[in-house]
């Protein structure tokens, strides 16, 4: 009893409730942005937990805009890869150093100057300077 089915076309495919969740959310944003009255709203969210088939989802969303993208797109430069490639290597001489000193101050008894905070203070209050001031920092549109 192996009877072949044939493929059904994407519009005639039974929807899910993820599907039709993702509708409702779809025309949330559209009653959310004034496209849609709330009355309009109100039916369309039934009619969209009622539909069979995907089709029947498409035709209720079909009139709406395409949404829009809701982040612009981030520009980083070059000063962007400068500043993180400074600041990886500033924390990385800055750990070295510290796990050197502690290594030194747990086998050493009595005090270790901290030396240290000599390598980690001086080139990150520049680096801190330097992000606060907004050099490398992602450009918005």
């Amino acid at each position: 009893m192996s009877a072949v089915t044939e493929a059904l076309p994407p519009d005639q495919v039974r929807a899910s409730n993820i599907d039709r969740k993702a509708v409702e959310e779809r025309l949330h944003r559209a009653h959310a942005e004034g496209e849609i009255d709330l009355a309009e709203f109100d039916i369309r969210v039934r009619n969209a937990w009622q539909a069979k088939n995907r089709g029947e989802l498409a035709e209720i969303v079909a009139d709406l805009p395409p949404v829009r993208s809701e982040k612009p797109p981030v520009k980083r430069g070059g000063g962007y890869v400068a500043m993180k490639v400074l600041t990886t290597i500033w924390l990385s001489l800055t750990v070295v150093n510290l796990v050197i000193w502690a290594m030194v101050w747990l086998t050493v008894d009595g005090y270790v100057y901290p030396w240290w905070l000599w390598v980690a203070i001086p080139p990150g209050s520049a680096l801190g300077v330097l992000w606060w001031l907004g050099i490398g920092r992602p450009q918005r549109d």
